[in-house]
């Protein structure tokens, strides 16, 4: 759990609860007010990292605006695809949040 909460910290999110934020990478339905201001947090910086508004962030674009994506970058990009995207990292947060 403390390894989740420094991803979320990191992403600029607030800490919350692995069990509600697994809802869903987006906004979930019904999901607690912290839930949902982490992932606006989240949301948020990813926006902001991602400089080409193409809803891809790079392993560059990644260092530059989310050091702790870039980090675990490999591991988010599973596919190898030179990218990643916001569902991917809350995929992995929460994959974090439940072995940890």
């Amino acid at each position: 759990m403390k390894k989740m909460l420094a991803v979320l910290a990191a992403c600029g999110a607030i800490a919350c609860s692995t069990s509600a934020f697994a809802q869903t990478a987006t906004q979930p339905m019904g999901a607690s007010p912290q839930v949902e201001h982490a992932m606006q947090q989240l949301k948020t910086r990813f926006t902001t990292a991602n400089t080409t508004h193409d809803g891809k962030l790079t392993r560059e674009q990644a260092a530059a605006g989310m050091p702790r994506v870039a980090q675990h970058f490999d591991e988010i990009d599973t596919q190898k695809k030179g990218y990643v995207t916001l569902p991917e990292i809350a995929q992995f947060m929460r994959q974090r949040g439940a072995s940890h």
